[in-house]
């Protein structure tokens, strides 16, 4: 988007390529006397615009401080922040670097730039608050308004409109606002009507943080240009719609899942962004370790048989089946999934997307699929009666199955499935592992600071983890003979203040040994008997990996808290 203001841009103000040979030999020369003004000084020199400038870089110094002290912010390398001034010997240059430096936390290295090199920096703040304006000023000149809540337009008005919201300022936000979504790691936009305006929030880290307040005015026409571009019905508000749609950023291809919902003040759409590029990471960086990476790793080995992923929507399910099955993915074997939506293209898999509007469901697709001679099967989701028979089918009948359920633990999925209709002895035979997952929010790398716990907390804590084995803790890195340590992040510009940068899953994996199929077939997958089960076989529990994952310093009590059922019960004296 920056490279696009840019280019716009420098139609009004030509580069020195553009100008005449007397002015472009000037500039030339004046470029040369700040460089060897900037050898003098001792510091560095900045000839041209870097691309492509993190939103949260440049706006370490906000706009109007930018052009007041003609200082701008440019790249962060670690804790290293680069900044473009054209006095550096200004004392209010000096005090704003020196403000940056404590306030963000960060080694400020100064860079001397041109008045053409500044000009041009200061483009790169072109951002939403700017189209907003520009926005506004073009609904008032079109009457976009007027045509956008008009249901009963014609086609030959409708494709009018659709050149007009291209066109306008209106697109230029939408972009910019995906952007910045995508600049910072988000995984969801909401645009919301409220009661005075429509809010936009990101969802970073799996968690909503309010990002902008657009009028109450924009905030349709924001919403009807998402609807053009996943090829909705613009006049229809009063049902739910579902969409997709491709854009490019920075010359990589990303897609959205778009969902509309009539709410009280209006029509709210939720955006997700689905990276297809965004690579598989391992399954030990994902945080799969210890016992319940060994019982994973054995259960892929098999065969046939199913193995079950479970935990509420968002909490990285889908991100563990795809490790999975690249661990898999070699030239002998017939790996298809069927999935709502694809979210990674992983090179060598066969990857279908289900359609139910034409019929096309998990159900249906599955069928298909074992005419395909597959050896290994994702099925996205069991949601119905007929689906779970048909994967269970398929794990007893020599392929390799993996899905997902929603239950709140591992232990749970199995009465759930005999519920759905799957008789026990059907299931005792074709499960193999059931594996209950969570997300948490990790410490962010660049403020992670040792910090003191109330000896009350710390022996809450440890009084979890008592009974995993000595073994145990060693396949994690942790001995609990020397000293234990908590960590939490101070707050930086690399996380945004949070102390937390990126997300850890927590792990509970149950494999299904003889024992827990005889209670399977025998009682009808009783939880308790199960549980006690697990706990024989010195299976660590979802909670107790997640403590073990705060003993690495991975991840806060606060995170754990926030996941685990139950939770430590701290009291407000002990935090």
């Amino acid at each position: 988007m920056v490279n696009e203001l840019k280019k716009n841009n420098n139609l009004n103000n030509p580069s020195p390529t553009n100008l005449s040979p007397k002015k472009a030999d000037k500039v030339q020369d004046d470029e040369k006397l700040i460089e060897k003004r900037a050898k003098e000084l001792g510091i560095f020199y900045l000839d041209k615009v870097p691309e492509n400038i993190p939103t949260d870089v440049i706006n370490m110094i906000p706009e109007e401080a930018a052009k007041r002290y003609k200082a701008v912010p440019f790249e962060l390398l670690g804790d290293t922040l680069k900044v473009a001034v054209i006095n550096p010997k200004s004392i209010d240059v000096s005090n704003i670097i020196r403000f940056i430096s404590e306030d963000k936390k960060v080694s400020v290295k100064e860079y001397l730039i041109s008045e053409k090199t500044f000009s041009e920096l200061l483009k790169c703040y072109s951002g939403a608050n700017e189209f907003i304006k520009e926005a506004f000023d073009s609904l008032k000149k079109n009457n976009i308004e007027t045509i956008e809540g008009n249901e009963s337009m014609a086609l030959k008005e409708k494709e009018e409109a659709d050149e007009m919201f291209k066109d306008a300022p209106i697109a230029k936000l939408v972009e910019v606002l995906i952007s910045h979504a995508i600049e910072g790691k988000a995984s969801d936009i909401h645009i919301e009507p409220m009661e005075k305006n429509y809010r936009v929030r990101f969802r970073v880290d799996g968690i909503l943080h309010v990002s902008l307040l657009l009028p109450k005015r924009i905030g349709p026409v924001v919403i009807s240009r998402i609807k053009i571009l996943s090829n909705l019905k613009i006049e229809e508000k009063r049902k739910p719609q579902d969409g997709r749609f491709r854009m490019l950023n920075n010359k990589k291809e990303v897609d959205f899942r778009v969902s509309t919902l009539p709410v009280l003040d209006g029509e709210k759409v939720v955006l997700r962004i689905l990276d297809k590029e965004g690579g598989v990471a391992q399954i030990e960086n994902l945080g799969l370790l210890g016992l319940a990476q060994e019982n994973m790793r054995l259960a892929i080995k098999e065969t046939y048989g199913m193995i079950l992923l479970t935990g509420p929507t968002g909490s990285g399910k889908s991100t563990t089946s795809y490790a999975l099955l690249k661990i898999l993915n070699q030239e002998e074997r017939n790996i298809i999934t069927l999935e709502d939506p694809v979210e990674y293209f992983i090179e060598g898999i066969n990857q279908s997307q289900v359609k139910p509007e034409i019929g096309y469901t998990f159900a249906s697709g599955l069928r298909t699929v074992l005419r395909q001679d597959p050896n290994v099967i994702l099925v996205g989701e069991i949601r119905d009666k007929e689906t779970a028979e048909l994967a269970v089918h398929a794990a007893l009948t020599g392929h390799l199955l993996f899905s997902t359920l929603h239950t709140n633990t591992a232990t749970g999925a199995i009465p759930r499935l005999i519920d759905m209709g799957i008789e026990p002895f059907l299931l005792a035979s074709s499960l193999r592992i059931v594996v209950a997952q969570r997300l948490v929010r990790r410490i962010c790398d660049k403020c992670k600071k040792e910090v003191l716990v109330p000896k009350s907390v710390r022996e809450k804590i440890l009084s979890e983890v008592i009974n995993i084995s000595e073994k145990e803790f060693q396949k994690y890195g942790l001995n609990l003979k020397n000293s234990v340590k908590f960590y939490h992040g101070e707050g930086c510009s690399n996380c945004n203040k949070t102390g937390l940068k990126g997300r850890v899953a927590i792990y509970e994996a149950i494999p299904v040994t003889e024992k827990i199929k005889d209670i399977i077939t025998e009682k009808k997958g009783s939880e308790p008997l199960i549980e006690a089960e697990k706990k024989a076989n010195g299976i660590v529990s979802l909670k107790q990996d997640g403590i073990l994952k705060i003993l690495m310093g991975l991840t806060t009590i606060e995170e754990i808290e926030r996941v685990c059922e139950g939770g430590f019960k701290l009291e407000e004296e002990d935090i």
